[in-house]
This record gives C-alpha cells, sequence and structure tokens, in this order.
C-alpha cells in the first residue's frame, strides 16, 4: 500500500470511529469472519488506540463500507433531503454518509476497502 494511500485510509477511518467502523486486517487476532462481525459486538469496532496501532504495526488494513448503490430508497430520500436543505452544510452530509458507512471516497474501486456485507452494519 502506498502511503498515500494509507495516509488517505487512516484519515477516512478517523472520521468513522464515532460510527463503529469494522475492519479487515492481515493480523489474525483483530480480523474476524462475516458471521463474528455481524453477530459480536465487541472486538470488531475501531477506536483510536486501534488506528494508531494499525499505523504503526499493520501492513494492510480495509475497512468494510458499504458502496453508494446499496443505497436504500429511505435512505436516498433522507441523503437528498440533506444534500437539498439550505440549513446543512457540507459536514452534515460527511457525518450522515459516515454514520451509515457509505464508501463515498470511492475506497472500495481504488481497492482500499471492501464491500461491507449485508447486515454487517444495521
Amino acid at each position: 500500500m502506498k502511503q498515500e494511500d494509507k495516509d488517505l485510509l487512516l484519515r477516512d477511518l478517523c472520521a468513522r470511529l464515532p460510527y463503529g467502523v469494522k475492519v479487515h486486517t492481515n493480523i489474525p487476532e483483530m480480523d474476524y469472519s462475516t458471521e463474528e462481525l455481524i453477530e459480536r459486538e465487541s472486538d470488531k469496532i475501531l477506536s483510536i488506540e486501534d488506528i494508531d496501532w494499525l499505523k504503526n504495526n499493520c501492513g494492510e488494513f480495509k475497512p468494510y463500507l458499504r458502496p453508494m448503490s446499496s443505497m436504500t430508497e429511505e435512505e436516498e430520500e433522507e441523503y437528498h433531503n440533506l444534500c437539498i436543505s439550505p440549513i446543512n452544510h457540507h459536514w452534515n452530509i460527511t457525518d450522515w454518509l459516515n454514520a451509515h458507512h457509505f464508501d463515498y471516497r470511492d475506497l472500495i474501486l481504488k481497492g482500499l476497502a471492501l464491500p461491507a456485507p449485508d447486515g454487517m452494519y444495521n
């Protein structure tokens, strides 16, 4: 992974921390099967300490994100209303996208993230 890609990924992950982002790593004790990621409520969600550890010790890590194309009709309506509202700022929209785990930076396409399996973030 190029350093600029790693930096982009770390910035993106930091913004997603409050929303319980889940990550695949090349470290066996930090990686879980899809079923475990969906079922377990501990050990899978990153903390700021994990980000620092990943930065210094982990060769490869990829967050599980939802492609923009996976947006439900309800989410599309909510997103559209956020975008057209005169009182919403860019950061409100970005927070909403992070909270719903959407890949608005095309990290999946760049090979820096994995598509989240259905039900992972319910």
